[in-house]
């Protein structure tokens, strides 16, 4: 997959002799035993290197993926060849969250203001209830209202002229 130009400072210098031997490590074989979470293979995934892909038919490119995300962590263990379906399943909430703090660099850009962070908005609150109404009078100079009804009353007061 290729390298966004904003993240190619976090790749070493020798990513590239780095990725290749983690390809040489899997056969050039993806390496993914489920942990994509496509739910499309139960072992290892049987794409190979320039083979059709199982599934769609096109033609597989193997990639090197970091299992915890973190290009700057080169560790082999850390690493796993991986077609390109089972690569970007793994990345997908990785992707999302980049897609939307880009489309939202973007919003920003063009003068949209933000709204508030939804990590802010996720914090359960007491609601602030309005205040309660003042009890209604059960009569005015003795007449009773006609649009109250009394608590002891069970028909309508009925208005009198």
């Amino acid at each position: 997959m290729p390298i966004r130009p904003e993240n190619k400072s976090r790749y070493p210098a020798d990513w590239p002799a780095i990725s290749l031997a983690a390809k040489q490590a899997a056969g050039w074989r993806c390496a993914c035993t489920g942990q994509c979470g496509r739910g499309t293979h139960h072992r290892r995934c049987p794409n190979r290197q320039s083979q059709p892909a199982y599934g769609t038919g096109t033609t597989v490119v193997l990639t090197t993926a970091h299992l915890n995300h973190q290009p700057e962590d080169v560790r082999p263990d850390n690493l796993a060849a991986m077609c390109q379906g089972c690569h970007l399943h793994h990345d997908r909430a990785h992707h999302r969250v980049t897609a939307a703090l880009t489309r939202a660099a973007d919003l920003a850009a063009a003068g949209q203001l933000a709204l508030e962070p939804v990590a802010d908005l996720a914090m359960p609150t007491e609601p602030v209830l309005p205040p309660a109404p003042p009890a209604a009078p059960a009569s005015v100079c003795g007449e009773p209202l006609p649009f109250f009804n009394h608590p002891d009353d069970t028909e309508t007061t009925e208005v009198r002229s």
